[in-house]
């Protein structure tokens, strides 16, 4: 892997981690009769939608090689992660929900990492991950009262598992695949299994301009644009790195809290968003001098 394969790789993934950060004000601006579960839906039928459109006009041939039981297991996790993460934080808060989902993910990737792809994070990831994980929970105690729920907890942290593994699988069916026919077939699959929370439930306001604006947005820019990016990112960049540059993700929903939705932050709250970006750079820095190719052979 050629270093500028893997800063672009990096770039790559922390564009898709701005748009996921615009998923809390487009939700917040949505219709009141929408619900997490059904925009959570509906966000990987349209995503998916994108993305097949994209493949159908790139690569068709390419759906068919994406090997049926990964895709599978990636999306089971993608449709985890919509439940676990949207439940959490409906009975803990938003602000813990997503300091818990997304902050522990880079920690079980981390893990995961080591585990299953034999490759221990290096130095400067674990001082990256520790600052930005400092930073979010900086502005976490920001933002006023704080709502503890051991389930909503229990539910947060199984989303952050469940992103961590859905990131591991998707990397494995990356190899030698195009990104968009890999997102394809496992945001499809994902979309199937949520697809029961749309039986029955009101989906008149996404008819109206603001309900259908939001529904395009989390769709096609937060999800189909992100998630191709994010693979196009992830075919170049370490599981343990990924993850922990997604953290951009609170960064982004902070500025956008202040920008749009003119939320007030103190003192506390810049810090945290200074701690993030802090780490967030650290971790896009060189290593320094590489070694030599024979050096990097096992023995």
């Amino acid at each position: 892997m050629s270093p500028t394969s893997s800063v672009k790789g990096m770039v790559f993934i922390v564009l898709a981690a701005i748009l996921w950060g615009t998923t809390g004000t487009s939700q917040a601006l949505a219709p009141p009769e929408s619900t997490p579960p059904v925009i959570g839906a509906l966000r990987l039928w349209v995503g998916g939608s994108g993305l097949l459109l994209l493949s159908l006009l790139r690569q068709p041939a390419a759906l068919l090689q994406v090997p049926l039981r990964l895709a599978v297991a990636a999306g089971v996790f993608v449709a985890a992660y919509q439940l676990s993460f949207f439940w959490g934080v409906s009975l803990t808060g938003v602000a813990v929900g997503t300091m818990v989902g997304i902050g522990s993910a880079p920690v079980f990737a981390g893990v995961i990492d080591t585990l299953f792809m034999g490759r221990k994070p290096d130095r400067k990831w674990y001082y990256a991950t520790a600052l930005a994980l400092l930073g979010s929970a900086t502005l976490l105690g920001s933002s006023g009262k704080i709502e503890i729920n051991p389930l909503g907890i229990g539910l947060a942290a199984t989303a952050g598992l469940s992103y961590s593994l859905y990131t591991l699988l998707m990397k494995k069916l990356l190899v030698d695949r195009p990104a968009d026919a890999v997102a394809t077939v496992v945001f499809f699959i994902g979309a199937l299994l949520l697809a029961p929370f749309l039986i029955g439930s009101d989906l008149s306001w996404t008819l109206r301009p603001a309900g259908l604006a939001v529904v395009a947005h989390l769709g096609l820019l937060a999800t189909a644009l992100s998630y191709y990016l994010f693979c196009r990112g992830l075919e170049n960049v370490p599981v343990a790195t990924a993850v922990t540059l997604t953290l951009a993700e609170p960064f982004t929903a902070g500025v956008l809290g202040i920008l749009v939705l003119g939320e007030r932050i103190g003192p506390s709250g810049l810090l945290g968003l200074t701690l993030i970006l802090s780490g967030l750079v650290l971790l896009a820095l060189p290593m320094g001098r590489p070694l030599p190719l024979d050096a990097q052979r096992p023995t």
